[in-house]
């Protein structure tokens, strides 16, 4: 069975056209690569877990921001390495200055006995779709297709 994870991709109106909040991996391995990484906030959950509140709770602990709004199902991609990701998404703002992450640890440098912490978003930047569609891991990018294609009100 595939792990499978639940986020939320926030968006903002500017000037008419679509930005998307999309967050940077923290941790020494990602952290001077940027094309191709970056992703939406979300998490792993339980089999007995409900996706989109696993949704709002994944967003929540690596943004520090509670999504609220009218959310839009964006529905299930399957990632290249075989993971199913569940999405919604929803207007809304945030400052990219206030992000808050949860950490994750792990032995750092590789081999040594030393347990490092790391956040497990470094930082977080709105994207117009166009510069989005670049920074976004391929397995995901279907993800903003399927909000681009989303009647505007």
């Amino acid at each position: 069975m595939p792990k499978c994870s639940a986020g939320v991709l926030l968006f903002r109106r500017v000037g008419g056209a679509i930005e998307v909040l999309l967050a940077h991996p923290g941790g020494p391995f990602w952290k001077n690569k940027d094309d191709g990484t970056w992703s939406i906030p979300k998490g792993e959950y339980d089999v007995n877990e409900d996706p989109f509140a696993a949704a709002k709770r994944e967003f929540a602990e690596e943004t520090g921001l509670t999504p609220s709004g009218d959310f839009i199902p964006l529905g299930e991609i399957r990632q290249p390495g075989g993971k199913v990701v569940t999405a919604w998404a929803v207007e809304g703002d945030f400052d990219p200055k206030l992000l808050h992450s949860n950490t994750f640890s792990i032995s750092w440098p590789p081999g040594s006995d030393k347990l490092q912490e790391f956040p497990e978003i470094d930082r977080a930047q709105w994207f117009p779709l166009d510069i989005a569609r670049r920074k976004i891991l391929k397995g995901q990018a279907e993800l903003l297709e399927r909000l681009a294609r989303q009647p505007r009100p």
